[in-house]
């Protein structure tokens, strides 16, 4: 009980924000990241995406689009998120960056999960006898589909909360878990 949750995604703005909206509403503490170079979100054409800073507020991001075509970013469900996003937290964050030690960090892609697996062996382990969880729960990048993993995580995060042992029970949690929905995961111990 008690455990400290990351979740991660590319750029901290959609499925890793989802999760972490949903683990709020839980009262589960999270921290929510991207593993990107920079925020990158959709923009006029697929050659043209909007790109920001790690740290770039949410506000910030959503007036540069609401200034650029409010149309387009309402009806694409940009503006909707980033609304969202800046009620939960000031900016994205990127987890190589983070000093935060965690418990359990759940990334949203394959690539996330090898961005941070890269990270967590470079950084070394700063209390040997501290065990961190990742796990991948694979999300598509859209909005339909983010709030589904979000739903998904925050089962997944309650089932750990309420595990008497995890770092004993969590293949057995996850192996149940992915039985019943369907859903495969990808787990590492660092």
């Amino acid at each position: 009980m008690g455990h400290t949750f990351a979740v991660v995604c590319a750029s901290n703005q959609n499925r890793s924000m989802e999760a972490h909206c949903a683990l709020n509403k839980l009262g589960i503490p999270v921290h929510s990241f991207g593993t990107g170079t920079a925020v990158r979100l959709p923009g006029p054409a697929i050659d043209k995406p909007n790109i920001y800073s790690f740290g770039t507020p949410y506000d910030d991001i959503y007036n540069d689009l609401v200034t650029k075509d409010p149309l387009l970013y309402t009806q694409n469900g940009l503006l909707q998120m980033l609304d969202r996003n800046r009620k939960i937290k000031r900016a994205p964050e990127r987890f190589q960056e983070s000093a935060i030690d965690f418990d359990i960090v759940i990334t949203c892609e394959e690539r996330c999960f090898d961005a941070v697996c890269e990270d967590l062996l470079t950084r070394g382990t700063p209390n040997p006898s501290r065990i961190i969880h990742v796990i991948n729960v694979e999300i598509k990048d859209n909005h339909e589909e983010a709030a589904i993993g979000g739903q998904i995580i925050s089962q997944l995060a309650t089932k750990f909360e309420q595990s008497g042992d995890l770092d004993a029970e969590i293949e057995s949690i996850l192996t149940n878990f992915s039985k019943q929905g369907n859903k495969s995961f990808i787990h590492s111990v660092y």
